[in-house]
């Protein structure tokens, strides 16, 4: 393991840009493949940083794989730490206010427009769920 990569006990930390795209009081949503670590649960795209990225850069590269939209602006941004059993993430959250391009799932994912008031009423890996409480709070 790099000097470079926090670790938490004996799990290494692994840090993930995610992008919260909004529009006019949607957000996007993709729901996680069956076979990946918390399948089959609702989250906002994005991935592992990569090794000497930024997180600016993170996003824009996981963003246009997953999505195939170039990031134009951000907002807010923060970070989240969430141990699970088996790993533990830090999510680094940008608010994605601009981007060029229709979000699609490359990846063959289902993705979708969501109300933010809706968002509660579908599944997200716990590490996720004070983003979605932020939202929900903010929609009402």
């Amino acid at each position: 393991m790099s000097a470079s990569t926090p670790t938490t006990g004996a799990k290494p930390l692994l840090n993930v840009a995610v992008g919260v795209l909004l529009r006019a009081g949607y957000c996007l949503i993709a729901k996680r493949p069956e076979h990946v670590h918390q399948g089959g649960l609702w989250e906002f795209p994005g991935g592992k940083v990569g090794s000497g990225e930024s997180l600016q850069e993170a996003l824009d590269r996981e963003l246009n794989e997953e999505l195939g939209i170039s990031v134009s602006s951000t907002g807010e941004q923060f970070d989240l730490v969430h141990h699970y059993p088996d790993r533990s993430v830090r999510l680094r959250v940008c608010f994605v206010t601009a981007f060029s391009g229709e979000p699609l799932g490359r990846e063959g994912q289902e993705v979708r427009w969501v109300e933010l008031s809706e968002l509660a009423n579908y599944e997200f890996p716990a590490a996720n769920r004070p983003v979605v409480q932020r939202l929900v709070s903010q929609a009402g």
